[in-house]
């Protein structure tokens, strides 16, 4: 259930009626916004009728909330999310946030080198994987911690805040660190992950699994605000259809679809979805066109001989063409790079 206060209702009256309702046994979530705070009751109000609450002079109205996610539901939230991370914004409405970078750390010349090339053409964040999760135990499984403190060199080097994917509860202590924790889409579900992850204070960057619905990726973020973190980045990368031309289906109307649903940040991954050099330009424009709040791009300083996703990581000179490309794209809509 949902409570809408009155605008300039004094804070002793919003104290006094948010202790009521939990001595009720609700959790209350608060959202103040610019013209009303809007209270989130979090607890089994079967009992609890909205025209009850009507009978407080300062609420303006209290309606039940029908999803099964709550604190990620635009109604408990009616602000959007905005994601601060080193100066930069994710969701702010007047950027698109690009993160750029190899797929797998390699060595340190490599990811430092990218990160310069990266930054220089205006991406905000330093992505790389240190930890892989790859279909086949055979294929590159990523330097693991080595990956991680090299990823510190380069973030040390350039600046930019570094993104990088944990795999396991007993890798955590690693990530301390880390400015934005990707939750890869084999990880999605596991919600013992996303339990320890929510207890978190650095920011998540959730991926939405390779055959989940829109509904099956907003609880999993509920896992991670649930526990305490409401710091959360949903990130399209494509879902698995009954084609292969592609790696996978970038599903593009779930841009506009999460912005009206939830109060989160959305990201798109044209890389993955693909999996293909040539169309991730396109893809990306085609992101930045519906509405996504940033973008999140393999960059590989030699592709071909890259450990990992080499056939989807643009060079640096082509990723600097597409940026400015995008700067365009971004620009009809009043928002920059």
């Amino acid at each position: 259930m949902i409570v809408v206060l009155k605008n300039n209702t004094p804070k002793a009256q919003v104290d006094g009626f948010m202790q009521k309702l939990r001595e009720r046994g609700f959790e209350v979530h608060v959202s103040k916004g610019e013209s009303a705070t809007v209270l989130g009751l979090i607890g089994d109000t079967s009992k609890v009728e909205p025209e009850e609450m009507l009978a407080y002079d300062f609420v303006e109205s209290a309606q039940r909330v029908k999803a099964p996610y709550k604190q990620v539901s635009r109604s408990f939230h009616p602000e959007d999310t905005v994601v601060s991370v080193g100066g930069n914004s994710v969701g702010d409405g007047k950027s698109v946030c690009v993160m750029a970078g190899p797929c797998s750390v390699e060595t340190e010349e490599q990811v430092v080198e990218v990160a310069k090339a990266v930054k220089a053409s205006g991406a905000r964040f330093l992505r790389g994987g240190a930890f892989k999760p790859r279909t086949s135990p055979y294929s590159f499984q990523g330097l693991g911690a080595e990956g991680l403190e090299l990823l510190k060199v380069a973030r040390k080097e350039t600046g930019l805040p570094i993104v990088t994917e944990l795999m396991a509860i007993n890798q955590i202590e690693l990530f301390s660190d880390v400015d934005i924790i990707q939750i890869g889409a084999r990880n999605m579900q596991n919600f013992d992950l996303l339990k320890e992850v929510g207890k978190l204070r650095n920011p998540i960057l959730l991926k939405r699994g390779l055959a989940s619905t829109v509904k099956e990726f907003l609880m999993s973020a509920e896992y991670i605000m649930a526990s305490g973190n409401p710091n959360v980045i949903l990130c399209e990368r494509g879902i698995r259809t009954f084609d292969n031309y592609t790696r996978n289906c970038l599903d593009l109307s779930i841009v506009p679809y999460l912005k009206k649903e939830t109060h989160l940040p959305v990201i798109i991954d044209p890389s993955h979805a693909c999996g293909i050099r040539w169309m991730v330009p396109t893809l990306a424009k085609a992101a930045v066109a519906v509405g996504a709040d940033g973008l999140i791009i393999e960059v590989h300083n030699n592709p071909e001989k890259a450990l990992c996703d080499g056939e989807q990581s643009l060079t640096p000179a082509q990723f600097d063409e597409t940026m400015k490309i995008l700067a365009k794209y971004a620009a009809v809509e009043g928002r920059t790079l």
